[in-house]
């Protein structure tokens, strides 16, 4: 199973989430733990500026953006929608 650390970052942009995207998010946090290739997770990796970074889907519209630490440790950075790519 996988162990997730919340960088400061992400936890701020988290309690900005939607009600609903933050129920989503828990979710698929769930089936990340398990398996962060999931195909329902849409698990990528960044390129351009983000490179070295992956991204998930929560939903349509939101993703979280994350790095492998270790093979079972991953860091989340960032969440919000595809804007904050930009």
């Amino acid at each position: 199973m996988i162990e997730i650390e919340y960088s400061p970052q992400f936890a701020k942009m988290y309690k900005r989430l939607p009600a609903r995207a933050q129920k989503a998010a828990e979710k698929k946090e769930i089936c990340f733990r398990k398996n962060p290739h999931d195909p329902r997770l849409r698990t990528h990796k960044l390129h351009g500026r983000m490179e070295g970074l992956w991204s998930f889907s929560i939903d349509y519209q939101h993703r979280i953006i994350f790095s492998f630490e270790t093979k079972n440790h991953v860091r989340f950075h960032a969440v919000g929608t595809h804007g904050m790519y930009l």
